[in-house]
């Protein structure tokens, strides 16, 4: 009942409790401080902060749970969003072509390679569109008095978790203004995860591995030495290789 109740109050435009902002604050801080962590902090120390982490923002978003559909997991948006998909995709054709024409374009693998190195992507895709939206923006949302003000700060501490990555941050700051601002209209998580997976994977094969190491972020960017042969990327926020 409390959350629907907050979840009306949202909508209608009324005033949050202070006792809920303290908490959304506080959900902010830690989580994104346990990410800032996993994300800079060398192994075997990493493993702690990474677990810690996923299990923070788990309990935190069962604890303030305010529904599916809330967190853009629903029917009802997705075609209006659809459109950045399709987008994602006109921009994944013309990078796959200036990278022929530049000889970058990483070479075709295996089917069983594909899968594990960018099956995996996708997923982690979804789950990064899930922290940008469903956790973070919605918080910022009843803790700022305007809803652009909020996605400006979710798209802001994004990009600074892919820090010091220099294609990636900014990269990474576009995308998250544009994803937030969609989500904000359409509320559909979907097609914004589609579009991310799609944009990830053209940056992995069409971008040298050495220039934008291996999209690695963090202690694993400052960490990177160029291999020999070819390499499979590593997702951005996932715990940086040594």
């Amino acid at each position: 009942m409390e959350r629907r109740h907050q979840a009306a109050a949202l909508r209608a435009g009324e005033m949050i409790p202070a006792r809920r902002m303290r908490r959304d604050a506080a959900e902010l801080a830690v989580g994104y401080g346990l990410i800032l962590a996993t994300v800079w902090t060398p192994r075997p120390l990493q493993a702690w902060f990474y677990w810690t982490a996923i299990l923070w923002i788990a309990a935190s978003t069962w604890i303030s749970f305010p529904g599916w559909a809330a967190l853009g997991f629903r029917r009802q948006g997705f075609l209006s969003a659809l459109w950045v998909a399709v987008a994602a995709a006109a921009v994944a054709v013309a990078a796959h072509a200036a990278a022929v024409h530049f000889h970058t374009l990483r070479e075709p693998m295996a089917l069983r390679g594909w899968l594990f190195t960018f099956g995996g992507y996708t997923v982690w895709s979804f789950v990064q569109q899930y922290l940008l939206q469903g956790y973070f923006l919605l918080r910022l949302l009843r803790l700022l008095p305007r809803r652009e003000w909020a996605a400006v700060a979710a798209a802001v501490i994004f990009a600074a978790a892919h820090l010091p990555n220099p294609i990636l941050t900014p990269l990474t700051l576009v995308w998250g203004l544009c994803a937030c601002f969609v989500f904000l209209r359409a509320r559909n998580i979907y097609p914004l995860a589609m579009a991310h997976a799609i944009l990830g994977i053209t940056i992995a094969v069409t971008i040298p591995g050495p220039v934008v190491r291996n999209m690695r972020v963090g202690i694993g960017y400052l960490r990177y030495h160029a291999p020999h042969g070819p390499s499979a990327p590593a997702p951005p926020l996932l715990p940086p290789r040594q």
